[in-house]
């Protein structure tokens, strides 16, 4: 495209707080489809690693790392502007999402980021239970402020690939199982409503299915830990413990599992980390697959958006969860790293566009369970096709920063609309501004279950009166 859509206008000062892989991405689409009254856009990050590309784009460079101490010192006048309502735009780690989010809306401005970020040491607290380490726990403290403070400056939380634009997947590929299983419906409009018609298709789960393909013309080397997206990110949420949500269907629960006491109780965790966690899946290009269950936010958010209660009770609720094969170089840093211990890699290195020489990250969500047992319903988003749209970036990183883009759209659209999850805005407007961005979008039907094609060399614990429970599809450790 050359005539590229303008989505908004923001008219106070736009402060990108770190500058990674994705703020690397992300600025050019910022000034893509974004009319600016205020030329000036500030990005607070502690390096000087991308000085460079900062002054490329005139951008005003604030080398500092937000602490708990000085965010609020560092923010305010960053932020403050008598011409116009400023931009917030998170997309950093190491940061509280949610004491920067409670001061964006303090100071009138939006807010947006891609993940419910805490302080550094949340992760790595030796002395903290599993349950205060989840994303659960994250969740609830931001919906509590939402219960607490309704309305006000729009604020959206968890708005990237995942969580983010896999929430609008799920909408989008519900309605099309509805379609073709004759179900009819006037299209829902309410939680409630959503929730209803996936009880009525028959949904039992959803697994948020990843396939990352994406390889370099070097091969990773020896106590470096290389991904396709946040080095650190990745790592915090792998040692973080196994989280999904919660379905009504299951009938078998793992020894190793616990309940929260807790807030909407959508969710189960369990006492591992969730890239030492593996699940049996299924994506279009491989097909079959093993999968992490890595932590995530949707897997929470989305179990209990769907969640429909009858005076009080719930009747229906289906399981949800992270499914995710990453790159192979990060498959293999994974390997070593647990076989260090947990200890991270001396080095990290994030891959970028131009050392990458072919691949695709393919990530869509897989809704099981009903009369046509699976559809997996997503973007097939090739490095390439990347190289083509956007600079800075890879697959992977576009398939977030298009939804970065997308959620302030929808929040320039909806100001005043307090804070809300990717859940909770408007779909249509959201896959219409990220699917240029996204490659093939499409659905596809799979005759494939847990139970297909299984080696059967030694005993398993499974359920063979329903193939969906989660039983068969945790991949069980003997002894």
């Amino acid at each position: 495209m050359t005539n590229w859509p303008v989505y908004g206008r923001i008219s106070g000062p736009v402060v990108i707080i770190g500058f990674g892989s994705i703020g690397r991405g992300f600025l050019p689409l910022l000034k893509r489809h974004f009319a600016l009254d205020q030329p000036q856009i500030t990005i607070i990050e502690p390096t000087d690693e991308n000085a460079g590309l900062m002054a490329t784009f005139g951008v005003k460079h604030v080398k500092v790392a937000l602490t708990r101490e000085n965010y609020r010192e560092v923010l305010t006048p960053l932020l403050t502007s008598e011409s116009g309502q400023g931009f917030c735009v998170n997309l950093s780690v190491d940061t509280s999402s949610l004491d920067i989010m409670k001061l964006a809306r303090e100071l009138g401005s939006l807010y947006i980021d891609t993940v419910i970020e805490p302080w550094p040491g949340f992760y790595y607290d030796h002395k903290a239970d599993p349950a205060s380490r989840s994303n659960y726990a994250l969740r609830e403290e931001l919906l509590a402020e939402k219960r607490a403070h309704p309305g006000g400056p729009t604020a959206v939380s968890c708005s990237g690939a995942n969580p983010g634009m896999v929430s609008w997947f799920v909408k989008q590929a519900l309605l099309d199982i509805a379609r073709d299983l004759g179900i009819e419906h006037d299209e829902p409009t309410t939680r409630r409503e959503w929730a209803a018609l996936m009880h009525a298709t028959g949904v039992k789960g959803i697994h948020i299915a990843e396939r990352d393909t994406q390889r370099a013309r070097v091969a990773k080397q020896l106590d470096t830990f290389v991904n396709t997206w946040s080095v650190e990110g990745f790592i915090s949420e792998a040692l973080q413990p196994a989280e999904l949500g919660w379905g009504t269907h299951e009938n078998w629960i793992p020894a190793h599992a616990r309940t929260h006491d807790t807030g909407s109780g959508a969710a189960i965790f369990l006492l591992g980390p969730g890239a030492d966690t593996r699940v049996r899946s299924w994506c279009p290009t491989p097909g079959p697959q093993l999968g992490y269950l890595v932590t995530h936010n949707e897997a929470i958010s989305i179990a209990d958006h769907f969640t429909l209660r009858e005076g009080g009770e719930v009747i229906y609720r289906p399981t949800c969860h992270y499914a995710y094969h990453p790159s192979n170089d990060a498959m293999l840093s994974l390997h070593e790293m647990f076989g260090r211990a947990g200890k991270r890699q001396s080095k990290i290195h994030i891959l970028s566009e131009d050392e990458i020489i072919a691949g695709r990250d393919e990530l869509g969500v897989l809704l099981y369970g009903h009369a046509k047992n699976a559809y997996w319903y997503g973007s097939r988003l090739t490095i390439d096709e990347a190289r083509e749209n956007a600079p800075y970036q890879n697959a992977t990183g576009m398939q977030v920063t298009s939804a970065v883009v997308a959620g302030m759209a929808w929040a320039l659209a909806h100001p005043d609309r307090g804070i809300v999850e990717a859940d909770e805005m408007d779909y249509h407007l959201c896959l219409r501004v990220q699917k240029p961005y996204l490659g093939t979008v499409e659905g596809i039907y799979t005759d494939w279950t847990p139970l297909t094609d299984r080696p059967g060399f030694f005993p398993e614990d499974i359920d063979e009166s329903d193939p969906w429970q989660f039983r068969n599809v945790l991949v069980h450790q003997l002894g």
